[in-house]
């Protein structure tokens, strides 16, 4: 068997009882970084010494098969740095090769960042989207979040301190200098600290430089109120651009609060 283990973000002391338990019987445990497994180990009094492969991104798709052979007649404990495994950590492509191999997986659930972040946010909690981390590249992040610029969800992100300002600059460029955000700072650690403001105010803030890890949470976009006319416009140009008049009567009934139907059928007419 897979056993997905969540280990904590930050605070040691929200390792759970079953983690703790599974640590000290596992025979075998796939860890993003080995080194970080046996410092847990070591934090924890956990006296037993697995066997310890590593699976990171570089070696995730070569050592699946392995790890799942071997899940056929022991547990393997899979563990990330941080929170739980195949959340923009590796894990992922193992557990598709033990479903499609029949191989059973599990997890222990415990800490996450996402939803950390998301239930400290103050914002929306309902419907929200986990984004993972932004494109590294300027002009690939400016686009990725042009994409985003309608959606309604509240979104999650993972962000490298070393890339806060320059991303928050380009969200305030690409979703509006006042959309509301909040940085979560080092959840669950001493210096843990959450700073709430618009895109532009936390851009600026982020200037003078930040450290640790970091989350940020990004308000969805509120309807636009625009009038049917407006609106049929706006499902013609999705339409000239390839998109369905189905789906782009459906898209922008979502962004304003327009019939579907309606839209759908006054632009039909307007065809």
């Amino acid at each position: 068997m897979i056993i997905l283990a969540a280990t904590p973000i930050g605070n040691l002391k929200d390792a759970s009882a079953r983690l703790v338990e599974a640590l000290a019987s596992a025979e075998v445990i796939a860890a993003e970084d080995t080194r970080v497994t046996q410092r847990l180990l070591a934090a924890l009094g956990v006296e037993n010494r697995p066997r310890l492969i590593a699976l990171h991104d570089h070696n995730e798709r070569v050592k699946a098969a392995e790890l799942v052979e071997l899940a056929r007649d022991a547990d393997i404990l899979v563990l990330s740095d941080a929170g739980m495994p195949t959340v923009s950590d590796p894990g992922f492509h193992l557990v598709d090769v033990a479903a499609r191999a029949g191989v059973a997986v599990t997890a222990l659930p415990g800490p996450s960042a996402v939803l950390t972040a998301l239930a400290v946010s103050g914002l929306p909690t309902d419907r929200f989207t986990f984004e993972g981390f932004l494109p590294r590249k300027a002009g690939e992040r400016l686009s990725a979040l042009r994409g985003l610029a309608d959606e309604r969800r509240t979104m999650v992100f993972f962000e490298s301190p070393n890339r806060l300002a320059a991303s928050l600059a380009d969200l305030a460029v690409a979703l509006g200098a006042d959309r509301r955000v909040v940085v979560c700072r080092e959840l669950t650690k001493f210096y843990e600290e959450v700073r709430r403001g618009t895109a532009v105010e936390l851009a600026a803030w982020a200037a003078g430089g930040v450290k640790g890890e970091i989350c940020v949470v990004v308000a969805g976009a509120e309807k636009r109120i625009i009038d049917l006319a407006n609106g049929v416009e706006e499902v013609l140009a999705l339409v000239a651009a390839g998109e369905r008049l189905k789906d782009a009567a459906a898209t922008v009934s979502e962004a304003t609060g327009l019939g579907k139907r309606e839209l759908y059928q006054a632009a039909l007419a307007a065809r």
